[in-house]
């Protein structure tokens, strides 16, 4: 069905709120903007399937309510992005909720397996992509476009039923609560804006002075990309950022020594740029960033690592969860350099599965040997 009018969407929104499930997927372009613009929205219950065209409703506010029945579980797929857009455009994220992806991976799945394949592994069902790409802000839409975006959805609830099964019959359906509620928690779609410096790319090649500067430059790149939505880089892009901050630039002429930043900022920008950068880079050396990545004053843990992967391994393939799944490398380093707080690996089940060994490893409580080629964990006698 696909809806076009307010009166259509509110009787589906009133018709859905005596589903057991409702499945969402949501058809956007971002290449030209900052903010995702929302094209479409599917959505799928026990019995049917709309597709909402929000170019021609008055208001997705109606969804609200709709998305905080907690009667209804909200069925994703890797649902993240889903979930920002949902949140700028209704005003809400909903619950609960319940993403397939990420219950593919306590299932014995690819980590971060996509839709088509997880539908034909647990439908049996080969989908078509070849719209995947096209312009869904156009109109009017074409069947197969149409097609394209029911199917995104219609798979959703089937998955569902038999995954909720499976997962019950192995014990593992309360693992993921953790997990899908941090996908519901507004504070994961805040941006943050003073901590976009760290994902700049080669951000690593600057002194902590110099990350101080690109902090300022970075949240100011952020500001001024939300202001005027458009992407990012349109502004200034990661390199040119990391190359002022390199040579610390302190003077507009030092910074259009960057190649391409005269043509990207006005001098009343590259002006507020500068001051920024002048004052970032004589702030007093305890306000100062920290750099995210391994510090040379930190000690080196490949021993730690390697030990503690060949644990995470084992328990992976005991359990059929796939590795990253289970413990991240970064975690794992973490783990290993003694850091106890803010860990996904040492939370939940991850910690029950895993966690707690790989800590009693550290503290000498268990020894590695081989018998052959399988690996003994055994506990050390105190």
């Amino acid at each position: 069905m696909y809806i076009a009018n307010q009166e259509d969407f509110a009787a589906f929104a009133e018709r859905a709120a005596r589903s057991s499930v409702l499945a969402i997927d949501t058809e956007f372009l971002r290449e030209k903007t900052y903010y995702a613009k929302l094209c479409l929205i599917q959505l799928a219950t026990d019995d049917e399937t709309a597709i909402v065209d929000p170019f021609a409703v008055d208001d997705l506010g109606i969804l609200a309510p709709l998305l905080l029945n907690e009667n209804v579980v909200k069925l994703f797929h890797a649902g993240s992005q889903d979930l920002e857009i949902l949140l700028r455009e209704v005003g809400v994220l909903p619950k609960p909720i319940f993403d397939t992806q990420t219950a593919a991976a306590l299932l014995g799945h690819t980590q971060q397996i996509g839709y088509a394949a997880l539908v034909h592994a647990e439908c049996g069902v080969t989908l078509k992509k070849i719209d995947s790409f096209t312009d869904w802000s156009r109109r009017p839409l074409s069947d197969s476009q149409l097609d394209y975006a029911a199917d995104d959805v219609v798979y959703l609830p089937r998955m569902y039923e038999r995954m909720r099964a499976e997962l019950e019959r192995r014990g593992r359906l309360a693992w993921l609560a953790r997990d899908f509620e941090d996908m519901s928690d507004p504070a994961k779609y805040a941006a943050d804006e003073r901590g976009r410096y760290r994902r700049l790319k080669r951000v690593s090649q600057l002194s902590r002075r110099q990350l101080s500067a690109a902090r300022e430059v970075a949240a100011w790149r952020e500001l001024e990309a939300q202001r005027r939505d458009v992407p990012r880089k349109w502004v200034i892009t990661d390199e040119q950022i990391v190359e002022a901050c390199k040579r610390e630039a302190r003077t507009i002429d030092e910074l259009f020594m960057v190649r391409g930043m005269r043509e990207r900022l006005s001098t009343r920008d590259a002006r507020a740029v500068v001051a920024l950068m002048v004052t970032a880079l004589d702030a007093p050396p305890e306000t100062w960033p920290e750099p995210d990545r391994c510090a040379k004053s930190e000690p080196n843990v490949d021993a730690q690592l390697d030990l503690m992967t060949a644990i995470v391994r084992l328990r992976a393939k005991e359990s059929g969860v796939a590795i990253p799944t289970l413990a991240s490398h970064d975690d794992l380093a973490r783990v290993a350099r003694g850091y106890r707080e803010g860990v996904d690996l040492l939370r939940g089940w991850r910690r029950s599965l895993v966690g707690e060994e790989l800590l009693d490893l550290l503290d000498g409580k268990i020894r590695l040997s081989l018998d052959g080629a399988e690996l003994n964990v055994e506990r050390r006698e105190a």
